[in-house]
């Protein structure tokens, strides 16, 4: 079983930058792929970013390209999303989800254990 806990989330004027964090238990933590993915309210569920397990694999839906940086620090089983120049369009809650098996998959059916979440709020 694997626990995936976010943090980070908050209010930013449009323009501001927050950095989510993803802190997960567990031993296996580093042969997990882990992505971002986010829901605003009244949409469906969206993919963010996705990270491989060693890192060297990332992809990022074309709405955050150029703006938001995923990473990861095996050593503290810790999975971070780094958002920059933040706009009104990124408000949701923003999910870490673990995904056991290859593949920097952009498909959120795809992975095992999903967090919490937290909440991103960007105002105009």
């Amino acid at each position: 079983q694997v626990q995936l806990v976010e943090s980070g989330g908050g209010l930013v004027q449009a323009g501001g930058s927050l950095r989510l964090s993803c802190a997960a238990s567990g031993r296996a933590f580093n042969s997990y792929v882990m992505g971002w993915f986010r829901r605003a309210p009244g949409k469906e569920r969206e993919f963010v970013a996705v990270i491989s397990w060693r890192g060297s694999t990332t992809r990022y839906a074309d709405t955050v390209k150029g703006r938001f940086t995923i990473s990861r620090d095996n050593a503290e089983n810790t999975v971070y999303l780094q958002m920059n120049s933040l706009k009104p369009e990124d408000t949701a809650v923003y999910y870490c989800a673990a995904r056991t098996t290859l593949g920097a998959n952009s498909d959120g059916d795809r992975y095992d254990y999903w967090g919490q979440g937290t909440q991103v709020t960007v105002s105009s």
